[in-house]
């Protein structure tokens, strides 16, 4: 019998995850069945209840429960509480623990197009739970600085009072910045006309990160590649999340090598026009 994975989240029409794991399951023989579940936030507490009913082996979870969904949770494992956001859960032994593989997923991009961020700066877009993940990985790897940006400064301004926090209209003030990494959903499909911030803006980094994976190329990795930045969308951050994913339901270790196996087969079908 097939084991059961998922994706929960709230609009999941743009991804790519089902075919991500439906080829870690081919390269690593594993007789899995990965669902993409839409649910509203009042039902998520019923949705892992449900989960752990059917014997899920695992899920993961995106925008905008990777905060919400861990307080229906029997354990947050210490990485995922060190960030405080989780995009996995395990179900094991009729309990469900939650991991943050988007901290490995955002390290495993940016070691694949050689982007060092030791001693640099950055600014983040966006106070959601994939931005704690970038913001650990970051301090770990000994940033110099990190500003971030948000509509509203008043309400994340507590959680993260060790940091600058300044508005979209602000940006314009900063002086030169080595990498801007946009966190938000703007610019996902189905609305990939918007850019979070315009093009003179961006015109003040070095390297320009947008975690949104469906359009490959957002309008504002466009504008960053009109400018000659490097430009990298979130595609390898999500193959490498989801292979970390996967060494977790089945306690196994995976070789690096099958992220550039599932992004060259990624790259084909999107190159296509196919929406997965």
């Amino acid at each position: 019998m097939s084991s059961l994975y998922g994706l929960i989240g709230e609009k999941l029409g743009h991804s790519y995850s089902s075919i991500i794991h439906s080829i870690i399951f081919n390269e690593l023989s594993i007789d899995g069945y990965y669902h993409l579940f839409e649910v509203n936030n009042e039902h998520l507490k019923d949705a892992v209840c449900g989960l752990n009913t059917l014997k899920a082996k695992g899920v993961n979870v995106t925008i905008p429960y990777k905060i919400d969904i861990m307080k229906y949770l029997d354990d947050i494992s210490i990485e995922s509480t060190k960030i405080g956001a989780i995009n996995t859960i395990c179900f094991k032994d009729n309990k469900t623990i939650g991991y943050n593989t988007d901290y490995y997923g955002f390290g495993i991009m940016l070691n694949k197009y050689n982007v060092n961020v030791k001693d640099k700066t950055a600014v983040i877009l966006g106070t959601g739970g994939v931005s704690k993940a970038v913001l650990q990985y970051l301090l770990d790897k000994e940033i110099n600085d990190i500003v971030f940006v948000s509509r509203d400064i008043s309400k994340v301004n507590e959680k993260f009072k060790e940091f600058k926090l300044i508005s979209y209209d602000e940006i314009k003030y900063l002086k030169q910045q080595d990498i801007i990494i946009n966190c938000t959903p703007c610019g996902m499909h189905p609305n990939v006309n918007i850019s979070p911030v315009n093009k003179e803006d961006i015109s003040k980094f070095k390297v320009a990160v947008d975690l949104i994976y469906n359009p490959t190329q957002t309008l504002f990795l466009k504008y960053a590649k009109e400018l000659g930045l490097v430009s990298i969308n979130g595609m390898y951050m999500l193959i490498g999340q989801a292979v970390k994913a996967q060494e977790l339901w089945n306690n196994t270790e995976i070789d690096s090598s099958i992220c550039d196996k599932i992004y060259d087969k990624i790259s084909l079908i999107s190159q296509g026009g196919n929406d997965v």
